[in-house]
């Protein structure tokens, strides 16, 4: 397995995990810590930075794992959360509405992390498949 996909693999599960506690647990977070409010997290500008995050690190980790694994139905998963994480971020709570924008967001984010779960799993199958483990050569004894 290539370092970058399995890190870049792990960055985008890690930036989903974050997407979907930002917007699940951040209004128990201001009720129970008032002064979390003082942060300013629950601004727009969060989703912006988590796409623009995201986006790049998971077409780099899919495309190389698909050329790994070639498993590309994978790519499309993980392509339809983005192109969804993206709508929630266009068409925001104004259009949609705000429980319309978190669907919207954590099945995006959802898909995203299962893609890259998979792809890092399929990647980490495939290397052990082509391994020259020493375990798996028989050896003769003269």
């Amino acid at each position: 397995m290539k370092i970058q996909q399995a890190a870049t693999d792990k960055i985008a599960i890690g930036l989903s995990i974050a997407c979907v506690v930002h917007c699940l647990m951040l209004p128990i977070l201001i009720l129970a810590l008032p002064s979390i409010a003082a942060l300013n997290l629950d601004n727009e500008a969060f989703h912006v930075w988590m796409v623009v995050a995201v986006i790049p690190c998971s077409i780099f980790a899919l495309s190389l794992g698909c050329k790994e694994h070639k498993r590309y139905q994978l790519f499309f998963w993980a392509l339809a959360g983005l192109v969804m994480l993206v709508l929630a971020l266009v068409l925001g709570e104004e259009r949609i509405g705000e429980a319309g924008e978190k669907i919207m967001t954590l099945v995006g984010a959802s898909l995203v992390a299962v893609g890259h779960w998979l792809n890092f799993r399929l990647c980490r199958a495939q290397d052990y498949k082509n391994c020259d483990c020493p375990g798996d050569q028989v050896q003769s004894v003269k």
